[in-house]
């Protein structure tokens, strides 16, 4: 998982409340069971005017002109702005990949649904909560201001905005870490390989009839 530590990146208003994992990664997409590809199916019945299905190619799709992210400004956009109680739904991981894919590294909302905001740290998408009243704020400054961008700080945890204005918000400081260390379950994992075999060869020992396939080989040597 790559490192998370300062990024700046132009924002994408999606106005509205209650996004649903569906919404975010329709069900035929849970197919893949790689992290790639999922890109451009993000949004998928909100973006195109078909349906969509697993590994087609999207260029000649047709789009739909009133969602805000096929919008010609937000091409770049690499931030989401969202309302409350995003990701919520099912526990499907594949909604964080699709917007990793898509090039996404933050979402900023008031709340975030449980499973999606664990989901998210996981995989070096950065959930960060801000209170309703500067979630608005930015939503009426990014509807004015074509190429709004802003600078993440998660070390400083502090948003940069255009006007120099700085926000604060909060992060657990266990996940603030694996975010900054770029370290998933897997990587957490392996940082206590030498414990973990040490644990298995004591256990081999101790109760030898555990672990049949190391007696075998114990013989064959």
């Amino acid at each position: 998982m790559e490192p998370f530590r300062a990024y700046t990146g132009i924002i994408a208003p999606l106005d509205r409340a209650s996004v649903d994992t569906d919404a975010i990664i329709p069900k035929q997409f849970l197919k893949a069971v790689t992290r790639e590809g999922l890109g451009p199916f993000l949004f998928d019945n909100w973006r195109y005017l078909d349906e969509g299905t697993l590994g087609q190619d999207c260029a000649a799709r047709p789009r739909n002109p009133d969602f805000v992210l096929n919008a010609p400004r937000y091409a770049d956009a690499n931030i989401l702005l969202a309302r409350d109680n995003f990701g919520c739904g099912s526990s499907r991981e594949h909604a964080v990949w699709a917007l990793l894919d898509a090039g996404f590294r933050v979402v900023i909302a008031p709340s975030f649904a449980d499973i999606f905001f664990n989901n998210a740290f996981k995989n070096g998408l950065l959930a960060i909560a801000l209170d309703e009243a500067e979630v608005d704020r930015l939503f009426q400054e990014v509807s004015g201001t074509t190429g709004y961008a802003l600078h993440v700080d998660l070390a400083g945890q502090r948003l940069s905005a255009p006007d120099r204005r700085e926000i604060g918000f909060e992060i657990d400081p266990g996940i603030k870490r694996r975010l900054l260390e770029g370290l998933d379950d897997i990587a957490l994992s392996l940082r206590r390989a030498s414990a973990i075999r040490g644990y298995e060869a004591r256990r081999a020992r101790e109760a030898p009839w555990l672990f049949p396939d190391l007696a075998e080989a114990d013989k064959a040597l």
